[in-house]
């Protein structure tokens, strides 16, 4: 199983021996580390069971599969929400499924499930319990449960290739490939889609080989160039909100963990600023993929259109790829699209509180706001 090492201590040297010592730091980079390593080697486990249960999944195809890729904060998780109810053609990754990417694993936690229903469900009410205790409290930016949609970041923590790293290390400049795949050398980068690829793979086997994968990856906005490489046949789906939104609020969503950890980290200080910059790249690099790729395999939704009509949006994007929707989608949509006209996201930043001003994005990102329309 695939893990940038390099990566790994060079961020364990910058956050214990490069910053100024304080000790909760250390208590959590402690705990992560031991944390990470006992998970690591544990899901390796699984997967090297996978080798003997379950060999045929090494044959399994992986045939245009579709990546909902925009920063954070886009609407992206709406989008998979949305086309995960057309189930009887797509597979798509629930939480639990991320945090274990192994057949073996589902396969018994499936029997689980099963052994559960037929005691009663006491262990079904446990984690009811247990995910509105841990992620409630996230519930208006990102709702989090085990059973539902969920995107892919959970299978590149593994890899330690991933921003989720800048959580516990903040150190976005010097650990830019982290958030930013398509940097890394092509070898480095050929090894992490590997490893993508057989996740793809096992999830495809236990849950629907003869269907199309559903991936969602906002931090794969800076990863589309591997993704273009590794899938040639893939289809993209992207979606543009105006970068003064989602910027702000996409550094507000870390920015409460920096405090947990290091409550010196100022809210409009360098840190803030680093991870904005990553933001910015990530809009400008999708904005200039839209010309190395086939149109036909690339798609940008409104995020203005996704938010008010999200069936209408939905019936665009099929339309685009020559998709047709079932009767049972098309009535799933109708009923989301009415439980979104009530929906109003209590999850308001502003760019200033972060040290940022408009006139920064529009200096970085003009031609992005001509294009799309976005107004300065």
């Amino acid at each position: 199983m695939y893990v940038n090492l390099k990566l790994f201590f060079k961020a364990l040297y910058l956050s214990l021996f490069k910053t100024r010592f304080k000790l909760r730091r250390w208590a959590f980079v402690i705990f992560f580390t031991v944390l990470y390593w006992s998970m690591w080697l544990l899901v390796a486990f699984g997967r090297m069971l996978d080798h003997i249960l379950f060999p045929g999944f090494r044959k399994q195809e992986v045939r245009e599969p579709i990546f909902i890729i925009a920063p954070p904060r886009s609407g992206t998780t709406l989008t998979q929400k949305l086309m995960a109810m057309d189930d009887e053609r797509l597979v798509h990754s629930k939480l639990y499924q991320t945090i274990f990417p192994a057949i073996c694993y589902q396969k018994l936690f499936d029997a689980i499930v099963v052994f559960d229903r037929l005691i009663g469900g006491p262990l079904t009410r446990v984690v009811c319990w247990a995910e509105k205790k841990f992620f409630g409290g996230w519930d208006d930016m990102h709702k989090l449960r085990f059973n539902q949609p969920e995107e892919d970041d959970g299978f590149f923590v593994y890899s330690f290739v991933t921003e989720a790293i800048y959580l516990l290390f903040p150190h976005v400049d010097e650990l830019w490939e982290a958030g930013f795949p398509d940097a890394l050398e092509p070898e480095v980068r050929r090894k992490l889609m590997r490893y993508y690829r057989s996740c793809l793979q096992r999830q495809l086997y236990a849950n629907g080989p003869h269907k199309t994968v559903l991936s969602k990856a906002t931090q794969s906005s800076g990863a589309v160039e591997s993704l273009l490489e590794a899938f040639p046949d893939a289809k993209f789906i992207t979606i543009i909100r105006h970068p003064y939104q989602s910027v702000a609020s996409h550094v507000s969503v870390f920015y409460p963990v920096w405090c947990a950890h290091s409550p010196d980290i100022a809210k409009d200080g360098p840190v803030s600023k680093s991870y904005a910059r990553l933001a910015v790249k990530w809009f400008q690099h999708l904005y200039e993929f839209r010309s190395k790729v086939d149109p036909k395999q690339y798609y940008c939704i409104d995020y203005r259109d996704l938010t008010r009509d999200p069936k209408e949006a939905l019936e665009k994007l099929y339309t685009h790829f020559g998709w047709k929707m079932s009767d049972g989608f098309r009535a799933k949509l109708v009923e989301a699209t009415r439980q979104q006209s009530g929906f109003k996201s209590k999850h308001q930043y502003t760019l200033e509180e972060f040290g940022l001003s408009k006139e920064w994005i529009e200096e970085e990102l003009g031609p992005l706001l001509d294009h799309y329309a976005l107004a300065r």
